[in-house]
């Protein structure tokens, strides 16, 4: 498998927000997302086995809470996959951050999927979600949309509303993207969309989902790397 990073820190995303996580930063992706913050990712990384990977992750201990994340972590999961299960028989709690892009039906049950459908304000790599995948999801996993401005919102709200996703996913996110580039202050002002305005939208519409701030963008610097 291909690495750009493996650290431990505090997870900053999701209802994992706030715990403390080994991050498995994959190489690779093949979407370019418009407000994306890891394009750092997309090209390069290292080559390790999966003996080398574990026991990267064990000298962590006592975590036992990991993401896998990328890039895309779902481009080598002919490699990622073993190492789940590998990891998951040694009784770790596994999450992986993924576009949805690529199928998720052979992902193990047990590992908490965070599946990130890409609104209007992604760019090109908006509408790339397989809806197939729709049926890869259990009340285990969390679907969430990064939100620029109303017309991502209504495009959420109609998403989360046509396929009835309350009853598929355990839990649905909107989270407010930040600046392209961000200045080193660590406040609301370097997201592209006021949180107030979207609690504002989320709560007149009573929509059956939770606010998601990357709180790691207010413990450090919005553009630190490997926290």
């Amino acid at each position: 498998m291909h690495l750009i990073e493996l650290y431990k820190s505090v997870q900053g995303e999701s209802s994992f927000a706030g715990l403390p996580c080994i991050f498995v930063r994959l190489a690779g992706c093949n979407l370019r997302c418009a407000w994306c913050d890891s394009e750092y990712t997309f090209t390069g990384g290292k080559p390790f086995s999966e003996d080398e990977i574990v026991a990267q992750i064990e000298a962590l201990a006592p975590c036992k809470l990991i993401e896998f994340t990328g890039g895309e972590p779902m481009l080598q999961a002919r490699e990622l996959l073993p190492l789940m299960e590998r990891l998951l028989a040694q009784s770790y709690s596994l999450m992986m951050e993924t576009s949805g892009e690529r199928p998720l039906a052979e992902v193990p049950k047990a590992v908490h999927k965070i599946v990130d459908v890409k609104c209007p304000g992604a760019g090109a790599a908006a509408n790339t979600f397989r809806i197939e995948n729709l049926e890869a999801l259990t009340k285990n996993d969390e679907v969430k949309f990064v939100i620029s401005n109303r017309e991502d919102y209504d495009f959420a709200l109609d998403f989360i509303r046509t396929h009835s996703l309350e009853q598929k996913a355990g839990d649905i996110l909107l989270s407010p993207a930040f600046q392209k580039v961000p200045s080193p202050q660590r406040t609301a002002d370097n997201m592209a969309l006021d949180p107030r305005k979207l609690v504002d939208w989320m709560l007149a519409d009573g929509l059956p989902a939770r606010l998601s701030l990357q709180i790691h963008k207010f413990i450090w610097e919005p553009q630190k790397k490997g926290v």
